[in-house]
């Protein structure tokens, strides 16, 4: 089929906007898209009435975990009920996701491999979602951060086995623990996890398979001692130092911040149902990872949307809060949704398939009514997603019953 969204806003995940434009999808690809009055559309072709919409690239969340429901207790709900429970709830989650608009994410830690017959579920058309980027376990220390789920390893020949067990089960990223985290107890973000030696390992191991390496650490020694090693993208750097963001900014590698995480814990009132040294940890370093945050703008560190959806209070579906904090806290509307998608794009490596619009790249769209560029905060209002489009075909909103 050929669809034509014409007299619409194009945002192309670049940087540009065409306020009156046309964009044209012929199967499962962009065909065309620019100026209304410079690009035709195809005789036969089903014609929507793009005024007063924006239609944006399919937003992408780097940093997911479907096997968490967003419970108060989070380590709780993991390990009290059963895993089969675990998958059930995690496609309703994958359907929550790809209706808010996010039609590509990255889940960097599931309580066992049932993430990848849940990807392989989605691509399949058996069940609704985003395409999926899966870690399967994170690989930690012996009693680390993120045990839950994780695969605990200790010394440079026990990390290789538990990475190449992940890329034997289909992992298409390699998640490690550099340092302490919020949620589970008896960690300190701020305290290094695993060596620059076993971290230098996994990312041997995942790159002899052409997979990146994504690290969780919150504090800036953790952090330094994972970008020495070689990683790709570091996920939270809440602590951020100076060297630790001029070694981002100089090797390229990608904060993706997850602003929401520790704010929808921080903001937990007393009695609440989060473990109090959650809360307590989360309320600490909050006002220390806007700051970072705005450091990392500052200085060029390149960055990409990541939500840490499904920890407390951190809602599937509610993935565009990030945006929105992201403006709050300096980002203008356009760079924040190029966090989210051409950013995103490039650090996941799927640039040459999506993350803008333009023509030969899969048609995953969002359509909103409004412009997210004046109001950020249109794209977290489920009622004004117009259409959710995927690989050609609108899976969700109104447009989807045209």
């Amino acid at each position: 089929m050929t669809i034509a969204i014409r007299q619409v806003r194009i945002i192309d995940g670049q940087g540009r906007t065409i306020e009156r434009g046309t964009v044209v999808i012929e199967g499962d690809r962009i065909s065309a898209a620019g100026p209304e009055k410079a690009t035709p559309v195809p005789r036969g072709a089903r014609r929507i009435d793009g005024r007063g919409l924006t239609v944006l690239p399919g937003l992408i969340d780097c940093h997911v975990h479907f096997c968490l429901g967003a419970e108060a207790d989070v380590v709780a709900a993991v390990e009290q009920e059963p895993a089969a429970v675990t998958l059930l709830k995690a496609a309703e989650l994958a359907r929550r996701t790809l209706r808010a608009g996010f039609t590509t994410v990255r889940d960097v830690g599931f309580r066992d491999h049932a993430v990848f017959a849940l990807k392989r579920a989605i691509e399949s058309g058996l069940t609704p979602g985003p395409r999926i980027l899966a870690a399967g376990l994170a690989i930690c220390m012996p009693g680390g951060h993120a045990r839950f789920i994780g695969r605990e390893a200790q010394g440079v020949e026990a990390v290789r086995v538990a990475v190449q067990d992940q890329l034997n089960a289909g992992a298409e990223v390699i998640k490690v623990i550099a340092s302490g985290g919020v949620l589970t107890p008896g960690t300190s973000p701020d305290e290094a996890q695993m060596t620059v030696e076993e971290l230098r390992a996994a990312v041997e191991v995942a790159a002899a398979q052409g997979r990146h390496v994504a690290a969780h650490a919150h504090g800036a020694s953790g952090m330094k001692n994972a970008l020495r090693a070689g990683v790709h993208s570091i996920e939270h750097a809440t602590l951020m130092d100076d060297e630790a963001a001029g070694l981002m900014t100089e090797r390229g590698v990608y904060m993706v911040p997850t602003l929401s995480a520790l704010a929808t814990t921080a903001a937990c009132p007393t009695g609440c149902g989060i473990p109090d040294s959650a809360r307590s940890k989360a309320r600490n370093m909050v006002k220390q990872h806007e700051k970072s945050f705005r450091a990392a703008v500052r200085r060029g560190v390149p960055i990409a949307l990541g939500t840490d959806a499904g920890t407390p209070f951190n809602h599937h579906g509610d993935n565009a809060q990030e945006l929105e904090r992201m403006v709050t806290l300096g980002m203008t509307p356009m760079d924040a949704i190029m966090t989210s998608t051409s950013a995103a794009a490039r650090l996941l490596r799927l640039s040459a398939d999506i993350g803008s619009i333009e023509p030969r790249k899969q048609a995953d769209l969002l359509v909103v009514e409004g412009n997210p560029l004046r109001r950020i905060g249109l794209l977290l209002k489920q009622e004004r997603i117009a259409g959710v489009m995927q690989r050609g075909r609108f899976v969700s909103g109104p447009l989807s019953q045209a």
